[in-house]
């Protein structure tokens, strides 16, 4: 069986029969409040948000939440692999699936690689300035005056 019950306009109490009392507004609205308290701070029109008994504050201040909804779950970011300039998405893949013994043993033989062709040029007798402006490409202009008027 259902008890019909009204809910108080201040504390948002149940109001069950045979307590309580009903206030007809001007405009002709049945306003219920559970007891002497709740009418007469209603008549003072005091806020129920600011008194700490009402169900209005404890709302507003998040009290008496279930423990499930309250905690919300945080999303993991997602790591997404991307390819770079230089290398495809494929290669890094690979990489990243090889053993760091078998990575080491190619840095070390193209270390020895690139000391082999070092020892081979300096062996043929060209001059260090020489090579090192060819290598990179012939001389560059270290400061380059701008035009006026743009940002600086």
């Amino acid at each position: 069986m259902v008890i019909p019950t009204e809910l108080c306009a201040l504390s948002e109490y149940r109001i069950y029969p045979g307590n309580g009392k009903c206030f007809i507004r001007r405009d002709g609205k049945p306003i219920f409040f559970g007891s002497s308290k709740a009418q007469s701070l209603t008549m003072q029109r005091k806020k129920p948000a600011k008194l700490v008994w009402t169900q209005a504050w404890r709302r507003l201040n998040k009290k008496g939440l279930t423990e499930t909804s309250m905690k919300r779950r945080a999303r993991r970011t997602n790591k997404v692999a991307r390819a770079v300039v230089g290398i495809s998405l494929e290669d890094i893949r690979k990489r990243a699936s090889q053993k760091p013994e078998f990575r080491t043993a190619q840095r070390d033989a193209a270390l020895k690689e690139v000391k082999g062709r070092k020892g081979a040029k300096g062996g043929k007798g060209g001059s260090k300035g020489q090579a090192g402006g060819k290598a990179f490409g012939g001389k560059v202009p270290k400061n380059v005056k701008r035009a006026k008027g743009g940002k600086k």
